[in-house]
Protein backbone atom coordinates (compact mmCIF):
# COMPACT_ATOMS: atom_id res chain seq x y z
CA UNK A 1 0.00 0.00 0.00
CA UNK A 2 2.62 2.38 0.94
CA UNK A 3 4.58 1.79 -2.43
CA UNK A 4 1.45 2.48 -4.27
CA UNK A 5 0.81 5.59 -2.31
CA UNK A 6 3.93 6.88 -3.56
CA UNK A 7 4.05 5.51 -6.97
CA UNK A 8 0.96 7.72 -6.94
CA UNK A 9 3.57 11.11 -6.04
CA UNK A 10 6.00 10.10 -8.66
CA UNK A 11 8.68 9.60 -5.56
CA UNK A 12 9.20 9.68 -2.34
CA UNK A 13 10.37 13.45 -1.01
CA UNK A 14 13.14 13.35 1.90
CA UNK A 15 11.69 15.69 4.76
CA UNK A 16 13.08 19.27 4.91
CA UNK A 17 14.40 18.78 8.82
CA UNK A 18 14.86 15.84 10.76
CA UNK A 19 13.91 17.43 14.06
CA UNK A 20 11.07 19.02 15.83
CA UNK A 21 11.22 22.05 18.26
CA UNK A 22 8.48 22.73 21.30
CA UNK A 23 9.66 25.83 22.72
CA UNK A 24 13.87 25.26 24.19
CA UNK A 25 13.15 21.47 23.55
CA UNK A 26 14.75 20.13 20.40
CA UNK A 27 13.05 16.68 19.43
CA UNK A 28 15.18 14.33 17.09
CA UNK A 29 12.88 12.62 14.33
CA UNK A 30 15.59 9.55 14.51
CA UNK A 31 15.11 8.86 18.41
CA UNK A 32 10.96 9.69 18.04
CA UNK A 33 10.68 6.57 15.54
CA UNK A 34 12.89 4.58 17.70
CA UNK A 35 10.99 5.35 20.74
CA UNK A 36 8.15 4.66 19.07
CA UNK A 37 8.73 1.14 17.40
CA UNK A 38 10.00 0.25 21.27
CA UNK A 39 6.97 0.97 22.70
CA UNK A 40 4.49 -0.73 19.82
CA UNK A 41 6.92 -3.76 20.41
CA UNK A 42 6.02 -3.55 24.30
CA UNK A 43 2.45 -2.78 24.21
CA UNK A 44 1.84 -5.79 21.96
CA UNK A 45 3.97 -8.03 24.02
CA UNK A 46 2.02 -6.86 26.89
CA UNK A 47 -1.43 -8.50 24.87
CA UNK A 48 0.86 -11.46 23.51
CA UNK A 49 1.59 -12.44 27.22
CA UNK A 50 -1.63 -11.57 28.81
CA UNK A 51 -3.24 -13.79 25.72
CA UNK A 52 -1.54 -16.83 27.39
CA UNK A 53 -2.87 -16.06 30.84
CA UNK A 54 0.87 -14.33 32.34
CA UNK A 55 1.57 -11.24 33.88
CA UNK A 56 1.97 -8.36 30.95
CA UNK A 57 3.67 -6.45 33.61
CA UNK A 58 6.68 -8.64 32.72
CA UNK A 59 7.03 -7.61 29.40
CA UNK A 60 7.26 -3.94 30.42
CA UNK A 61 10.13 -5.24 33.07
CA UNK A 62 11.74 -6.69 30.35
CA UNK A 63 11.50 -4.02 28.51
CA UNK A 64 12.91 -1.35 30.91
CA UNK A 65 16.38 -3.65 30.53
CA UNK A 66 16.37 -5.19 27.35
CA UNK A 67 15.52 -1.64 24.89
CA UNK A 68 18.40 0.91 26.55
CA UNK A 69 20.73 -2.38 26.20
CA UNK A 70 19.90 -2.77 22.56
CA UNK A 71 20.64 0.69 22.15
CA UNK A 72 24.14 0.34 23.58
CA UNK A 73 24.67 -2.78 21.77
CA UNK A 74 23.33 -0.99 18.24
CA UNK A 75 25.76 1.84 18.77
CA UNK A 76 28.29 0.09 19.37
CA UNK A 77 28.30 -2.35 16.61
CA UNK A 78 27.80 0.95 14.09
CA UNK A 79 31.21 2.30 15.71
CA UNK A 80 32.96 -1.35 15.96
CA UNK A 81 31.85 -1.26 11.80
CA UNK A 82 32.72 2.30 10.60
CA UNK A 83 35.19 3.32 13.44
CA UNK A 84 36.96 4.78 10.60
CA UNK A 85 34.16 7.65 10.21
CA UNK A 86 34.85 8.61 14.05
CA UNK A 87 38.48 8.97 13.60
CA UNK A 88 39.27 12.64 15.03
CA UNK A 89 35.53 12.55 16.58
CA UNK A 90 35.32 10.07 19.34
CA UNK A 91 33.21 12.44 21.27
CA UNK A 92 30.35 11.54 18.81
CA UNK A 93 29.96 7.83 19.60
CA UNK A 94 27.23 8.79 22.08
CA UNK A 95 25.41 11.18 20.05
CA UNK A 96 22.61 8.74 18.91
CA UNK A 97 20.24 11.30 17.80
CA UNK A 98 22.81 11.55 14.68
CA UNK A 99 21.56 8.27 13.03
CA UNK A 100 24.47 5.07 13.38
CA UNK A 101 23.21 2.24 15.03
CA UNK A 102 23.91 -1.11 13.55
CA UNK A 103 20.59 -3.09 14.18
CA UNK A 104 22.44 -6.55 14.51
CA UNK A 105 24.54 -5.49 17.32
CA UNK A 106 21.23 -4.14 19.21
CA UNK A 107 19.20 -7.06 18.28
CA UNK A 108 21.90 -9.71 20.42
CA UNK A 109 22.43 -7.34 22.76
CA UNK A 110 18.43 -6.50 23.61
CA UNK A 111 17.74 -10.28 23.33
CA UNK A 112 20.94 -11.11 25.23
CA UNK A 113 19.88 -8.85 28.52
CA UNK A 114 16.14 -9.65 27.55
CA UNK A 115 16.28 -13.01 28.31
CA UNK A 116 18.45 -12.91 31.57
CA UNK A 117 15.74 -10.32 33.19
CA UNK A 118 13.00 -13.32 31.84
CA UNK A 119 14.87 -15.80 34.23
CA UNK A 120 15.27 -13.29 37.14
CA UNK A 121 11.92 -12.68 36.69
CA UNK A 122 11.53 -16.70 36.87
CA UNK A 123 9.61 -16.86 33.29
CA UNK A 124 9.87 -19.76 30.89
CA UNK A 125 12.78 -18.97 28.30
CA UNK A 126 10.97 -20.58 25.85
CA UNK A 127 7.52 -18.71 26.33
CA UNK A 128 9.04 -15.54 26.90
CA UNK A 129 11.00 -15.46 23.70
CA UNK A 130 8.10 -16.71 21.53
CA UNK A 131 5.81 -13.85 22.82
CA UNK A 132 8.71 -11.34 22.40
CA UNK A 133 9.93 -12.65 19.07
CA UNK A 134 6.67 -11.67 16.38
CA UNK A 135 7.09 -7.83 18.16
CA UNK A 136 10.65 -7.29 17.57
CA UNK A 137 10.19 -7.08 13.03
CA UNK A 138 7.48 -4.47 13.80
CA UNK A 139 10.03 -2.13 16.18
CA UNK A 140 12.34 -2.32 13.36
CA UNK A 141 9.74 -1.42 10.85
CA UNK A 142 8.66 1.74 12.93
CA UNK A 143 12.51 2.60 13.60
CA UNK A 144 13.56 2.55 10.03
CA UNK A 145 11.39 5.33 9.37
CA UNK A 146 14.82 7.43 11.29
CA UNK A 147 16.40 6.56 8.12
CA UNK A 148 14.01 8.51 6.04
CA UNK A 149 14.22 11.95 8.57
CA UNK A 150 17.72 11.30 8.25
CA UNK A 151 18.35 10.92 4.58
CA UNK A 152 20.38 8.14 5.25
CA UNK A 153 20.43 4.17 4.51
CA UNK A 154 19.60 4.35 1.01
CA UNK A 155 20.20 2.26 -2.54
CA UNK A 156 21.40 2.97 -5.43
CA UNK A 157 20.17 5.00 -8.14
CA UNK A 158 16.24 4.78 -9.51
CA UNK A 159 14.12 5.95 -11.39
CA UNK A 160 11.18 4.15 -10.03
CA UNK A 161 8.23 5.37 -9.38
CA UNK A 162 9.14 5.01 -5.65
CA UNK A 163 12.36 6.08 -5.71
CA UNK A 164 13.83 7.91 -2.83
CA UNK A 165 14.42 11.82 -3.12
CA UNK A 166 17.96 12.90 -1.54
CA UNK A 167 19.21 16.15 -0.92
CA UNK A 168 22.82 17.02 -2.66
CA UNK A 169 24.53 17.45 0.67
CA UNK A 170 23.29 13.73 1.54
CA UNK A 171 24.43 11.93 -1.73
CA UNK A 172 27.37 9.87 -0.76
CA UNK A 173 30.62 10.47 -3.40
CA UNK A 174 30.38 9.61 -6.54
CA UNK A 175 26.65 9.79 -6.57
CA UNK A 176 25.88 13.67 -6.87
CA UNK A 177 24.63 13.60 -10.11
CA UNK A 178 21.71 11.30 -8.67
CA UNK A 179 18.78 12.76 -7.38
CA UNK A 180 16.74 9.49 -6.41
CA UNK A 181 17.78 6.32 -4.97
CA UNK A 182 16.47 2.94 -3.73
CA UNK A 183 14.88 3.64 -0.78
CA UNK A 184 16.33 0.75 1.11
CA UNK A 185 14.89 1.74 4.33
CA UNK A 186 11.15 1.46 3.33
CA UNK A 187 12.31 -1.99 1.71
CA UNK A 188 13.61 -3.26 5.12
CA UNK A 189 10.38 -1.96 6.62
CA UNK A 190 8.11 -3.43 4.52
CA UNK A 191 9.75 -6.78 4.83
CA UNK A 192 9.34 -6.50 9.05
CA UNK A 193 6.28 -6.03 8.86
CA UNK A 194 5.77 -9.11 6.29
CA UNK A 195 8.57 -11.57 8.46
CA UNK A 196 6.66 -10.36 11.89
CA UNK A 197 2.69 -11.69 9.78
CA UNK A 198 3.90 -14.65 8.65
CA UNK A 199 5.65 -15.77 12.37
CA UNK A 200 2.55 -15.08 13.79
CA UNK A 201 0.73 -17.65 11.13
CA UNK A 202 3.57 -19.72 11.57
CA UNK A 203 3.18 -19.70 15.61
CA UNK A 204 -0.58 -20.42 15.35
CA UNK A 205 -0.08 -23.78 13.34
CA UNK A 206 2.55 -25.10 15.69
CA UNK A 207 5.21 -26.68 13.50
CA UNK A 208 7.81 -25.50 15.76
CA UNK A 209 8.72 -26.27 19.66
CA UNK A 210 8.32 -23.37 21.75
CA UNK A 211 11.05 -21.03 22.10
CA UNK A 212 12.59 -22.18 18.26
CA UNK A 213 10.02 -19.61 16.85
CA UNK A 214 13.71 -17.09 16.97
CA UNK A 215 14.80 -19.40 14.52
CA UNK A 216 12.37 -18.34 11.99
CA UNK A 217 13.11 -14.92 12.68
CA UNK A 218 16.84 -14.74 12.85
CA UNK A 219 16.78 -16.60 8.92
CA UNK A 220 13.69 -14.41 7.68
CA UNK A 221 16.20 -10.48 9.44
CA UNK A 222 19.13 -12.24 7.32
CA UNK A 223 17.38 -13.07 4.58
CA UNK A 224 15.53 -9.41 4.15
CA UNK A 225 18.64 -8.04 5.33
CA UNK A 226 21.10 -9.91 2.51
CA UNK A 227 19.69 -7.93 0.09
CA UNK A 228 18.20 -4.85 1.15
CA UNK A 229 22.15 -4.46 1.79
CA UNK A 230 23.11 -5.32 -1.21
CA UNK A 231 21.45 -2.33 -2.88
CA UNK A 232 23.40 0.45 -0.74
CA UNK A 233 25.56 2.19 -1.63
CA UNK A 234 26.82 4.17 1.73
CA UNK A 235 30.29 3.79 2.88
CA UNK A 236 31.19 0.02 4.70
CA UNK A 237 33.84 -1.37 5.96
CA UNK A 238 34.86 -4.46 3.84
CA UNK A 239 35.88 -8.08 4.40
CA UNK A 240 37.42 -9.60 1.49
CA UNK A 241 35.88 -7.09 -0.16
CA UNK A 242 32.03 -8.15 0.75
CA UNK A 243 30.05 -5.22 3.26
CA UNK A 244 30.28 -6.62 6.57
CA UNK A 245 26.49 -6.47 6.98
CA UNK A 246 26.20 -9.29 4.01
CA UNK A 247 28.72 -11.14 6.11
CA UNK A 248 26.47 -10.87 9.04
CA UNK A 249 23.12 -11.59 6.88
CA UNK A 250 24.31 -14.36 5.63
CA UNK A 251 25.83 -16.03 9.36
CA UNK A 252 22.13 -15.21 10.29
CA UNK A 253 20.60 -17.14 7.65
CA UNK A 254 22.29 -20.38 8.42
CA UNK A 255 21.98 -20.13 12.13
CA UNK A 256 18.11 -19.27 11.53
CA UNK A 257 18.10 -22.33 9.45
CA UNK A 258 19.73 -24.42 11.46
CA UNK A 259 17.79 -23.41 14.65
CA UNK A 260 14.43 -23.55 13.07
CA UNK A 261 15.03 -27.14 11.35
CA UNK A 262 15.60 -27.95 14.84
CA UNK A 263 12.97 -26.71 15.99
CA UNK A 264 10.65 -28.35 13.99
CA UNK A 265 7.47 -29.81 15.83
CA UNK A 266 6.70 -33.67 15.30
CA UNK A 267 2.44 -33.41 15.06
CA UNK A 268 0.27 -36.49 14.39
CA UNK A 269 -2.39 -35.62 11.43
CA UNK A 270 -5.05 -35.35 14.60
CA UNK A 271 -2.92 -32.66 15.41
CA UNK A 272 -3.19 -30.54 12.79
CA UNK A 273 -6.97 -29.82 13.14
CA UNK A 274 -5.91 -28.29 16.91
CA UNK A 275 -3.62 -25.27 15.98
CA UNK A 276 -3.59 -23.10 18.92
CA UNK A 277 -4.96 -19.27 17.79
CA UNK A 278 -2.71 -16.28 19.65
CA UNK A 279 -2.78 -12.77 19.16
Amino acid sequence: MVASMVGLLGALPSPSTNSLSIGPLELRAYGLMIALGALTAVAWSRRRQAARGGDPEDMSTIALWAVPAGLVGARLYHVATDWRSFQGRWEDVPALWQGGLGIPGGLMAGVAVGVLVARRLGLSMAGAMDVMVPTIPVAQAIGRWGNWFNQEVFGRPTDLPWALEIDAAHRPLGYSGAATFHPTFLYEGLWNVALAVFLVRIERRGVLRPGYLVGLWVFGYGLGRLWVEALRVDQASLIVGVRVNIWMALAAIVVGAVVTWTGRATRSPADTGNDRITT
